[in-house]
């Protein structure tokens, strides 16, 4: 009676641990389409695509450069995959669908991403074409006139100047 007991117990932790497990990367994105990787490749690759992943806590940092824990997971899973033969694109789109588009440290052109890469270069050109302009207007300037024909067109000035001089011309 108690072995039957202690079974039951046992195969019913068994299947709660295989429900609460952990999603694997293959339900993602499949299978391994690379080569797997020992060794000092490994770390090398580890390193390189750790440095193409933003840390979600440190937020200005990779994941190959935060010392954060979330950072070493991260890389952990990063080596587990590559050691599995998961490519690089690949392990960028398991994280891409894991924490969204943020998590590349190089973000993909399109959609608003698309307005992020183009609003500064716009700016740039509007600036340049806005200072064109002003200088153009600058060039086309009509010449000042001299100053005898400036007081022959204002009968006041003339009148300061005369006060000012004192009555002579």
């Amino acid at each position: 009676m108690i072995k039957r007991i202690l079974l039951v117990l046992l195969v019913a932790t068994t299947l709660s641990a295989q429900q609460l497990k952990v999603p694997d990367a293959e339900q993602f994105v499949g299978g391994p389409k690379g080569l797997p990787l020992a060794g000092e490749s490994l770390e090398r690759r580890t390193s390189e695509v750790s440095a193409l992943l933003r840390c979600p806590v440190c937020q200005g940092l990779s994941v190959a450069d935060s010392p954060s824990e979330m950072a070493v997971n991260m890389k952990g899973q990063v080596r587990e995959l590559l050691a599995r033969g998961y490519t690089e694109e690949q392990i960028l789109k398991y994280f891409e669908l894991s924490y969204g588009q943020f998590v590349l440290l190089k973000p993909k052109f399109q959609g608003v991403n698309t307005l992020v890469w183009l609003l500064p270069i716009l700016a740039l050109a509007l600036g340049v074409a806005v200072v064109w302009m002003k200088l153009r207007k600058l060039e086309q300037a009509p010449a000042a006139k001299p100053a005898a024909d400036a007081e022959e067109a204002d009968p006041y000035l003339a009148k300061v100047r005369d006060l000012v001089n004192g009555g002579k011309r």
